[in-house]
């Protein structure tokens, strides 16, 4: 059987033994989610979140194979302490976000979101990339949705978003030669503790739900199984590329 029809072995759909991940904003939401997929696979996961308070209230705080760390990912020398502590890596991913609906007309609220948002996520790659590159390691960064289709009230989130696919695709070419590949995720509607308060508008809700193809909002577990796989051997060849997890939204 030549190359090209190879079945691929379901070997390559596991993680290594050793498997090591940092999940940046990894204690909540979507991030929780992708944490909890890779201890259930196996990994040794550190998440980290803005504060210690919000590790202490983590659901997952506790369970076998994590670490938790409180990371100011606007702080230089705190992301690369923590990515000199963590030494080499198989995988990281980042998912810390923030938004300001309607304030991020105001140039220093816009400043602080694409902080946050994109240099934030510049910044861990940068920090980490020594330790991926001893592993042949990953990078998934969380975009969204909105780097594709804008929302008039977030204006600095949209921004922000479409700079880390831009910056997803830089990365991936720059850093090859090094063995890392890195990707990105986009989210659609997800039920997350960012939009709760928006969800309880029922029409909202409803008229979401029936643009998707699927009809639903979905679930940051359903991103989740994204995020691993793109970590694993199966997804060797995968590298720059932009994975839509949205329900069919933006497909017509």
């Amino acid at each position: 059987m030549d190359q090209e029809t190879r079945p691929v072995s379901p070997r390559s759909f596991r993680l290594s033994e050793d498997f090591r991940a940092v999940v940046i904003g990894g204690t909540g939401g979507i991030g929780a989610a992708i944490t909890q997929e890779f201890l259930d696979l196996g990994a040794s996961v550190i998440a980290t979140a803005a504060t210690a308070a919000e590790t202490e209230a983590s659901p997952l705080a506790g369970a076998p194979g994590l670490g938790l760390a409180a990371l100011d990912i606007t702080d230089d020398a705190a992301v690369d302490a923590l990515a000199r502590e963590v030494g080499e890596l198989d995988a990281l991913v980042n998912c810390a976000g923030i938004l300001r609906r309607d304030d991020e007309f105001d140039l220093e609220v816009f400043r602080q979101v694409i902080e946050v948002n994109l240099t934030g996520t510049m910044r861990c790659c940068t920090a980490f990339r020594a330790g991926l590159a001893a592993r042949r390691g990953s990078i998934v960064n969380i975009a969204s949705m909105n780097a594709f289709a804008a929302l008039p009230r977030l204006p600095a989130y949209c921004a922000s978003k479409g700079g880390v696919v831009m910056l997803t695709r830089a990365l991936a070419h720059a850093w090859a030669d090094q063995g890392i590949r890195v990707n990105a995720v986009a989210p659609g509607y997800i039920e997350t503790p960012l939009n709760a308060e928006g969800r309880k508008d029922a029409a909202h809700y409803d008229r979401i739900a029936a643009r998707t193809a699927l009809k639903r909002w979905g679930q940051p577990e359903e991103v989740a199984g994204t995020v691993a796989y793109l970590c694993m051997p199966a997804a060797q060849y995968v590298t720059g590329s932009i994975a839509m997890v949205d329900g069919g939204f933006l497909a017509g």
